[in-house]
């Protein structure tokens, strides 16, 4: 990565002729106003579909039907993902906001990797632990099975991982990236902004169903919370990138297996 803004601490910092400590003064925004509205108007959008797309084929039918489309559907993913993060980077590149400035920070050596990695392992088991907790606690899901989503064999698999790392990169980027950062600045609410952002990640998933839409915003918290004390996106993407993988394929392959 080119240019980092500050040293490896990660910390966030707001484009500005001279960073200021993180709580004491104006931030400035990451990008146009009008630009953060536009972001939430296609993440309605993404509710609009997600509801239509649980109607099609009735209750019982699952995403896939037919499961030889399924990497089509990984190709697509991955292209929305993609299509996402370059919304969100053409326009906050273009206000002259860095990429390290919405990441934060830079891996500068291999300790600096380590310690991301550090962070995102226990990091990880707090995120089970809590979907499992949320799961039971919401009872059973009514929404249409994501099984025959799941991979199978090698390429599909293959493709699969390649769609968990661009989810764990563009959504981190997009959603604790990005949208945190500039609600924080926008509003002046460090809590608002974690709020928002876990609610607009959570509704970004509603073709999953209402059960793991809610799910899914308490689970955008805690990133929006492992950002904030990291001051970084970093440990979050490695965090969110294993456990869409180990998801997928623990599902598919170890549910007799692993009690989690």
């Amino acid at each position: 990565m080119a240019d980092a803004v500050g040293d490896d601490s990660g910390q966030f910092l707001m484009p500005s002729q001279s960073p200021k400590p993180a709580g004491t003064g104006a931030r400035r925004l990451l990008a146009p106003k009008w630009h953060t509205a536009g972001l939430i108007g296609i993440l309605v959008l993404a509710v609009v579909f997600g509801a239509w797309f649980q109607r099609q084929g009735g209750p019982k039918s699952g995403l896939a039907p037919d499961h030889r489309s399924v990497i089509g559907i990984y190709v697509t993913a991955l292209l929305l993902d993609w299509a996402l993060f370059y919304y969100v980077w053409a326009f906050a590149s273009r206000s002259g906001t860095t990429f390290q400035q919405i990441v934060g920070g830079r891996w500068a050596d291999a300790k600096s990797i380590a310690r991301d990695v550090a962070i995102a392992i226990p990091f990880w088991v707090v995120w089970q632990a809590t979907a499992l907790l949320m799961h039971r606690l919401l009872g059973p899901n009514t929404a249409k099975s994501i099984g025959s989503l799941l991979p199978q064999g090698p390429s599909e698999i293959a493709v699969w991982i390649a769609v968990c790392a661009t989810a764990g990169f563009c959504e981190e980027f997009v959603f604790r990236g990005y949208l945190q950062q500039q609600l924080q600045a926008w509003t002046g609410r460090t809590t608002l902004a974690l709020l928002i952002q876990s609610v607009c990640f959570g509704i970004a998933h509603a073709y999953q169903g209402i059960k793991n839409v809610v799910v899914i915003t308490m689970l955008g918290a805690l990133y929006g919370l492992l950002a904030l004390w990291r001051r970084s996106t970093r440990p979050g993407m490695l965090a969110h990138a294993w456990s869409d993988v180990y998801g997928g394929l623990r599902m598919q392959f170890l549910s007799r297996l692993l009690p989690f």
